[in-house]
């Protein structure tokens, strides 16, 4: 197993609903599109694939989708959606786990890439996207870009949700790239919250396209969102894709 933290069981029961407005057809339309035509006439690979949140609808556009996933927990609340025939999930980590065949699309999304705690790791990442690749093949992650720029001097936290249902802050550790997320989530209407929290390597753009280098993948694009905007530096994600030579 890898460092990457196991989604329980009833944290796995949550997830779609508590992901209901990132599962919805505005916010999903643009990456199944940009997917979806990288895919071509191939087949895709989805690293750290949940629950379906994009693997299930990609594959309703006719991309045939094949799942790594670390969570059985996610795996099973994904099986409601969807039968293994049509959506083969392989129980495994992303570094590490081989499927059969190769693909002209390998993703991973909402920076689950961070999931994996060490450097290392998140090479191996990168070479086990390249081992599934067909020459001219992409990988494609989309990741946050780490907010230190909202840290002054002393400070280690930085919040990213405050509403009435949800508060969400990040720390972080500058020396060991580590950030904690941090959640208070309304549980009903008692007035408690409940609180979780989970770890993550964050990485930037550029030491991405080291590990992908190292992969033997070549840049080819990087833009801020899944409808192409340009990346520049008040960016606060990206879409990067990196090619297999052919």
């Amino acid at each position: 197993m890898t460092s990457s933290e196991l989604w329980t069981r009833e944290s796995a029961e949550r997830y779609d609903a508590e992901e209901s407005e990132m599962s919805s057809a505005a916010a999903l339309g643009p990456a199944l599109a940009f997917l979806a035509e990288l895919a071509g006439d191939g087949r895709a690979l989805e690293f750290a694939i949940g629950t379906g949140r994009v693997g299930v609808p990609l594959r309703e556009r006719g991309v045939p989708v094949v799942g790594i996933e670390l969570s059985e927990h996610m795996v099973a609340v994904l099986r409601r959606k969807t039968g293994e025939d049509v959506l083969p999930v392989f129980v495994g980590d992303m570094a590490t786990t081989v499927v059969p065949g190769t693909f002209s699309l390998v993703y991973l999304v909402y920076n689950t890439i961070t999931n994996l705690l060490t450097q290392d790791e998140q090479v191996e990442c990168f070479r086990n996207a390249a081992r599934h690749l067909a020459p001219g093949g992409r990988f494609v992650i989309e990741l946050g870009v780490p907010p230190l720029r909202f840290l002054p001097p002393g400070q280690v936290a930085v919040p990213f949700d405050v509403s009435a249902s949800h508060v969400g802050f990040d720390t972080f550790d500058l020396v060991e790239q580590i950030l904690v997320s941090h959640h208070f989530t309304r549980d009903g209407d008692d007035g408690h919250y409940r609180r979780d929290n989970s770890r993550h390597r964050y990485a930037w753009p550029a030491e991405l396209d080291l590990m992908a280098r190292i992969a033997g993948l070549e840049p080819e694009r990087r833009v801020a969102d899944w409808d192409g905007a340009p990346f520049t530096q008040d960016s606060a994600k990206h879409i990067s894709v990196w090619r297999k030579p052919a």
